[in-house]
């Protein structure tokens, strides 16, 4: 058995990619060395700082807290080379140019560790052809590791050995990839552009050519291929503009260069409309005109035969949108059959698509599989296209695309591959079954990794075709409601934590989830060894997902307000806040699993539970002043307990109390959500001791260790807090003499005021003698008279009504 440990790693090259990649790097806590040249003036390191530097200001954030940019080690190939004996890993990611790469492996080599991988980042390249010159040691060391950008939030790294890689280098760093960076790993073969721009690429390419042929515009094929496809929003034309039109016509050459006997080479001809936007250099979102191009407020869409930027806006036809509705057969059928040029369009797009994938399966991958999930993960579709195929009929849709061969329609008049109706996958119905997917090489369904890090995934990112995995019915059921189902994982070993999903829209907290939780700590109480607030829909698309819980049911407690008016809320209010001590008290511990967002109510529950686990992309805050409320479900009561135990542990006077609460209010009262787990712990939200996971498909799992841990350690609530001090009266004054200047500047306005001042005082415990003792009750009797109080204004009123019909805070 191996144990590969990763200590440290070298990225060699500060570009884009390198230096984002060193950022996710020290998310997970990797110690960095980022390479460049040496500069020609100034430090020599000046090339790797500045990339660094660079980093702080990149939206979305590379780092999960932009202060971590200081952990990057800055360095140059003139004189820390001798440092690469370091690293266990060393990635390179310099520009796409073999020569340049070559050049780079001969000053390197001699001075990498003897049991380093060496990986280079390319996005396309032949990783044989860069091993060569390689000693036959430094050879079986050496893959492609290919992120994707941005590399923090891509999911897929596709992993590419040689003929001569060590199979145990391949197994080591799949491992590490998965659970250390959090990623979702698929082994792709030595094959120009491997899996995921193989395949992402001629669809865009595909979409280009079939656009020009129905007359489309860019805009207009943008909203027909974006989401309504189930696929990223920004779609085809606006994805280009975002990834570089540069880029995008180099990986395209790297297929003009390396697939000449391709059957669908012609369509890798570069597209004039592109190639004419590179060369007058509008290349994109970089250099503000690509496809799209924004004036002031106006985004405009450039008219190729005009030669011009016009108003955006083109849509999809009503008639089509509602055909997009339909089940996957029905679709692609009444697709076909019509006769608008749309329709026509997402017909054949669909078709070449299908077409490309069965000729080149074979080729490209090791199974149906791993083309599914690279398209899913690298291009964010919500099923790949093996399973939009499969979904929509196998035998069905493989018929009408040979037919369009026959006919002269499809891009290639290249047979659909014999597998496709003779083998057992047209008895089957499709590529994805529960023995595994379709390998033409093998003529087998070749079944899921057996890597042991794959053992921590009770759930594996689910497949059209397979059955039995369903994470909302999975395992034995202990109770189900409508809005909660509390359930065991019935596996030996694994039955002895009760876990909790709630069923609610957006898994919001209403009375009925209040009471099926109850129920699931009362049931652990007495037969098992912890709970887990565990939501499967963070498995999404098998990146991070959520939302752990969007907070309190509003709608759910309108009708008590219509009837009793803002009195009438109390007393579910009151029944919030006693839930929560529950959860806070339980003989078992109760552990918090978060992925996605966990606001206002659902940050309270976490807040209170005795551990969390959260994934690196969760974002956590008490938002309630965005719908002109304040937190109320315990969370300002929290931030009072845990100031007071901030100030007694360095022994801080009554007079300095206000300090260990500035941070506390100003992230309630301005509403701030973390943009990450490790933001989440600098804010607070989180405590050192809780567990962040990099891989969302390990979160239940880990959280149902760490409740055992807790257990076997000889778990005990805390004892009820009783005499705790608090603020009192002359901190609030203090917070209120700044938000004064903050209204009289305009910068808040009067009620923005007045909410502050709410939360001022649940915080500082209220209107008594700086260091008065208190108990959590008076501290949720603050939280519930000024949440109540708040309901009853109009303004307040007018937020909530703007939230429940726009889903957008009102500002007022």
């Amino acid at each position: 058995m191996s144990n590969l440990i990763i200590r440290k790693v070298a990225v060699l090259g500060a570009g884009v990619m390198g230096a984002q990649i060193a950022a996710h790097l020290i998310n997970a806590k990797v110690p960095v060395l980022l390479f460049d040249l040496p500069a020609k003036e100034g430090p020599k390191n000046a090339i790797a700082l500045k990339a660094i530097d660079n980093l702080k200001k990149l939206s979305p954030a590379p780092f999960g807290v932009k202060d971590d940019a200081r952990y990057v080690e800055p360095a140059n190939y003139e004189d820390d080379i001798a440092r690469l004996a370091e690293c266990d890993l060393v990635i390179e990611a310099i520009a796409e140019r073999m020569d340049w790469k070559h050049d780079l492996y001969k000053k390197v080599s001699p001075h990498l560790a003897p049991h380093a991988i060496f990986a280079t980042n390319t996005s396309g390249l032949s990783i044989t052809k860069l091993s060569e010159g390689f000693s036959d040691e430094l050879k079986a060391r050496f893959c492609g590791v290919h992120f994707f950008n941005p590399p923090r939030y891509m999911h897929l790294v596709e992993l590419i050995p040689t003929s001569h890689t060590r199979p145990q280098i391949i197994d080591d760093l799949e491992t590490f990839l998965t659970s250390v960076v959090g990623k979702g790993v698929v082994r792709a073969k030595d094959t120009p552009n491997f899996i995921a721009n193989r395949v992402g690429i001629f669809s865009i390419l595909a979409v280009m050519a079939e656009a020009a042929k129905f007359g489309l515009r860019f805009d207009e094929v943008d909203d027909l291929t974006g989401s309504r496809l189930g696929r990223a929003k920004s779609a085809t034309f606006r994805t280009a503009d975002v990834v570089g039109l540069d880029t995008m016509a180099h990986v395209i050459k790297t297929m003009q260069d390396n697939l000449t006997d391709d059957p669908f080479f012609p369509v890798y001809e570069t597209p004039a409309v592109l190639a004419e936007l590179v060369k007058q250099g509008a290349l994109g979102q970089k250099s503000g005109a690509g496809f799209y191009k924004k004036e002031g407020k106006t985004i405009k869409v450039l008219d190729p035969k005009a030669g011009q930027y016009v108003e955006g806006g083109a849509k999809a036809d009503e008639l089509i949108g509602r055909i997009l509705k339909r089940p996957a057969a029905e679709r692609l059928k009444l697709l076909r059959e019509s006769e608008h040029p749309q329709a026509q369009f997402l017909w054949a797009i669909f078709r070449d698509v299908f077409h490309y994938i069965g000729v080149h399966l074979e080729s490209i991958a090791d199974n149906a599989r791993d083309v599914d999930l690279a398209i899913r993960w690298g291009f964010g579709w919500n099923e790949g296209p093996f399973e939009g195929w499969q979904a929509a009929g196998w035998k069905q849709i493989a018929e009408w695309v040979q037919e369009d061969i026959a006919a002269g329609k499809a891009l290639s008049s290249a047979p659909l591959p014999s597998w496709v109706f003779e083998s057992t996958v047209a008895e089957k119905g499709g590529v994805h079954t529960n023995e595994g997917s379709w390998s033409p090489a093998t003529k087998t369904f070749a079944p899921r990794s057996k890597l042991a890090v794959y053992d921590k995934q009770v759930f594996r990112a689910p497949l059209v075709g397979e059955t039995g995995i369903d994470p909302k019915t999975y395992g034995k059921t202990l109770f189900e409601t409508d809005v909660v189902r509390a359930w065991v994982d019935d596996r030996a070993g694994e039955d002895d934590v009760v876990i909790v999903s709630f069923k609610s829209k957006m898994n919001t907290i209403g009375p009925s989830v209040l009471d099926g939780l109850v129920q699931a700590i009362e049931l652990a109480e007495k037969d098992y060894k912890g709970v887990v607030v565990w939501q499967p829909t963070s498995l999404k698309l098998g990146t991070p997902g959520g939302p752990f819980s969007a907070g309190a049911n509003l709608e759910e407690a309108m009708p008590a307000f219509m009837m009793g008016g803002a009195k009438g809320i109390e007393p579910f209010v009151k029944k919030f806040q006693q839930s929560m001590l529950r959860v806070k008290y339980a003989s078992v511990p109760v552990v918090a699993a978060i992925s996605g967002i966990a606001l206002g109510g659902g940050c309270e529950l976490l807040l209170q539970s005795a551990k969390r686990v959260a994934h690196i992309e969760s974002y956590i805050g008490l938002v309630e002043v965005g719908v002109g409320l304040v937190p109320a479900g315990g969370g300002l009561k929290e931030a009072a307990l845990r100031a007071a135990d901030a100030a007694a542990q360095v022994g801080a006077s009554n007079g300095d109390m206000l300090k260990f609460l500035t941070k506390s209010f100003e992230n309630a009262a301005m509403a701030k959500v973390s943009a990450s787990a490790l933001e989440a712990r600098a804010m607070g939200y989180l405590k050192p001791s809780d567990t962040i996971v990099f891989n969302v498909f390990e979160l239940l799992d880990t959280a149902k260790k760490e409740a055992r841990a807790l257990t076997a350690a000889g778990y005990r609530p805390p004892l009820p807090a009783k005499g705790v001090p608090v603020a009192g009266r002359s901190a609030i004054s203090t917070i209120k003499a700044q938000l004064v200047n903050m209204r009289d500047g305009n910068f808040i306005s009067a009620h923005d005021f007045l909410i502050a001042s709410r939360i001022a005082e649940a915080v500082c415990g209220g209107d008594v003698e700086a260091g008065s003792l208190v108990d959590e009750e008076w501290l949720l009797t603050l939280e519930r008279r000024a949440f109540v109080d708040l309901l009853g204004t109009q303004k307040t009123q007018e937020r909530i009504m703007g939230m429940l019909q726009t889903g957008k805070p009102v500002r007022n």
